[in-house]
């Protein structure tokens, strides 16, 4: 379908155009070049973490994280429901088993309480989730069961690079942080993505898995004719060294990006307040958030539904983001999930909805939008 106003529009102008066509034009080393280390060190100071890696999705990125961690079959992983399947998937995928646990309402992450609930002898590690362009709420008090419980604590802030809370940067309450560059984070690149740490040995770990388990001269193996060893079985997880580029391009404009989706966040948030029974998404003083979603919430699916037909009908995309991962088919027949098994995460599934943002989105769409909000409901 052809929409009037799409759910998001990637940002992008001549520098960008420039940043890639420097790569190309350069005729080598459009994987590893140098836009690859600058890239990384420039996510991982600006987080403050000491140790940055790239990868080519951000799924790739979570995925290597928890192999570097050693987390294998027999271990626990506790994750939320409501998120990117990913989150769930990347735990599967080492023989790990993820152990869901329910959310709190106000963030829409874990809920410590639940979560202490789900730590049992062979829980590993727990892996927050950073909704929407939003802080964890509860990041603090889950850093504190971590620590607790010897446990490792990953941050999936996929969606909230920039985003704050108690003054703290999202990815600094960790062992580790993803971010992804997916088309539909703030600053992207198509995809890619990148694990921050302060552990030089992670990342030593991390670079093997992601390029076949192989041990990098300092050329760089597309620039030696040296024999290079290979130490264990690994992937190919590699950024493109056009990403890369690409990312740091948009990342000079990382400021603008945000000011525009704030300001227009303020802008629903302030027409939406004079609408009955829309809930819209809370920032606290001690909150940051950089929009990456809008999410609203109605009083019921009825009501939710209702309003995405309708919006659809006028041409505008709208999602929910996100349903309960638990309930999808390879959790309910593989790990014997249910329905009411997680009843908060269940229940704002329901209410949600994921309305347009984007930086070039204007005031007559977003006007029209809000229109046929008012109508909808």
């Amino acid at each position: 379908m052809k929409w009037k106003i799409p759910l998001f529009k990637m940002y992008w102008d001549a520098q960008d155009i420039a940043a890639v066509t420097s790569v190309i034009k350069r005729g080598s080393y459009w994987t590893m070049g140098p836009e690859i280390q600058t890239l990384e060190d420039t996510i991982a100071g600006f987080i403050g973490k000491k140790q940055g890696v790239s990868f080519n999705s951000g799924t790739s990125a979570l995925h290597a994280t928890l192999l570097a961690y050693d987390i294998r079959d027999g271990d626990e992983v506790i994750v939320p429901s409501f998120t990117f399947i990913a989150t769930a998937n990347v735990v599967a995928l080492t023989g790990a088993t993820p152990i869901f646990a329910d959310i709190e309402g106000q963030s829409y992450a874990l809920d410590p309480e639940d979560v202490k609930e789900k730590i049992t002898s062979k829980t590993k590690a727990i892996i927050p989730v950073h909704y929407g362009g939003g802080p964890c709420k509860e990041i603090k008090a889950l850093q504190e069961i971590a620590k607790d419980h010897h446990l490792i604590l990953i941050e999936d802030a996929a969606e909230s690079l920039g985003a704050k809370i108690h003054n703290k940067r999202v990815g600094t309450f960790s062992d580790a942080a993803m971010f992804s560059f997916c088309q539909n984070k703030v600053i992207t690149a198509g995809e890619g993505g990148i694990v921050v740490t302060n552990s030089r040995a992670v990342a030593e770990k991390l670079n093997l898995i992601r390029s076949h388990g192989r041990v990098e001269s300092k050329e760089g193996y597309f620039a030696t004719t040296q024999e290079l060893d290979y130490i264990q079985a690994g992937y190919n997880y590699r950024l493109p060294s056009i990403n890369a580029a690409l990312v740091l391009s948009q990342f000079k404009k990382f400021n603008k990006i945000i000011q525009l989706r704030r300001e227009k966040a303020a802008y629903y948030t302030k027409k939406l307040a004079k609408m009955k029974d829309i809930r819209t998404p809370a920032e606290s003083k001690d909150e940051y958030h950089v929009y990456q979603l809008y999410t609203i919430e109605l009083p019921d699916k009825k009501t939710r539904d209702h309003l995405q037909q309708h919006l659809t009908k006028a041409g505008i995309m709208t999602k929910v983001y996100f349903e309960p991962v638990h309930l999808k088919t390879y959790y309910t027949k593989g790990f014997n999930y249910k329905k009411n098994d997680l009843p908060v995460t269940e229940e704002i599934a329901e209410k949600v909805l994921t309305l347009p943002l984007y930086p070039s989105l204007t005031k007559k769409e977003m006007d029209y939008i809000l229109h046929e909000i008012e109508k909808g409901c």
